[in-house]
């Protein structure tokens, strides 16, 4: 007898697979946190502050699972559609970058037991498997390709400066062969984008508009940015690097300072009611 096996495409966030270890939360939950979003305090890891270990070791967790959900990402925009709608050779481009997410992952898992953190330690949110999930490959490349692997520049970048301030070496050279992946990745999703849509510059022009509108989910209610004070700090130099314009970054770290500076007017309000 002769078995048929569909594998289903355009998979929704709710049926990623997850052991036991793990404890999901909505995006709403995950943006309603103020641990994790600041209730107008700086959030940066500073290595003077008392909960610089503990935020370490948040944010190291944090980058696990973006790891696993960038895997998941990366293979469904390689499965989801055939050679009409993406090109083969971009199909090989995401093959790619499934391997080296699969390998950033074990990379996240070892050095959460170098920094002391458990999986299932801190929630998981599907907010960076949420990008992937437009039906549109050009909008996939725009929403994962450039604005949760930009994220991923800038959280790697980051990260290793703060191994350099905390003179830990592991972590250093973890972070940064992670962040040598990552801006090709976002490299790839940058031409692939401008190739897909060469005739097509309204398609191209809507992809970027979502790819904004990430960009703003991403900046965390102002945590991104690029003063001292921000918690994940905006990596101009390796965005260049990556195919980003210099316009481009100049949007992101724009709606970045408006984000914080509503978060802190009305963290201010409440206090004075208070």
């Amino acid at each position: 007898m002769d078995y048929h096996f569909h594998m289903r495409t355009q998979l929704p966030p709710s049926a990623l697979a997850r052991d036991e270890r793990f404890h999901r939360i909505t995006t709403e939950e995950r943006f309603a946190d103020e641990r994790l979003n600041g209730a107008g305090e700086d959030r940066r890891m500073d290595p003077a502050s008392s909960e610089s270990a503990d935020r370490a070791r948040r944010q190291m967790h944090g980058i696990f699972v973006g790891e696993i959900q960038a895997l998941e990402g990366a293979g469904r925009t390689a499965f989801d559609y055939d050679t009409s709608e993406t090109p083969f050779a971009m199909k090989l481009d995401m093959a790619r970058q499934c391997w080296d997410e699969a390998r950033h992952v074990e990379i996240s898992l070892l050095l959460g037991d170098h920094m002391g953190t458990d999986v299932g330690e801190y929630s998981e949110a599907v907010t960076l498997f949420e990008a992937a999930c437009h039906p549109d490959p050009v909008f996939r490349l725009a929403g994962v390709n450039r604005a949760l692997e930009g994220l991923a520049i800038d959280v790697f970048t980051t990260m290793r400066d703060f191994a350099i301030e905390m003179n830990d070496q592991v972590l250093y050279f973890a972070e940064d062969w992670m962040l040598a992946d990552e801006v090709t990745h976002v490299k790839m999703g940058s031409n692939w984008l401008r190739e897909i849509t060469k005739n097509d510059k309204e398609r191209q022009t809507q992809a970027l508009e979502f790819q904004r509108t990430v960009d703003g989910l991403f900046n965390f209610r102002g945590m991104r940015g690029e003063g001292r004070e921000a918690s994940i700090r905006l990596a101009r130099k390796f965005r260049e690097m990556a195919g980003f314009a210099t316009e481009e970054i100049d949007e992101i770290a724009a709606m970045a300072t408006a984000d914080r500076e509503a978060r802190l007017a009305a963290s201010s309000a409440t206090a004075t009611a208070i």
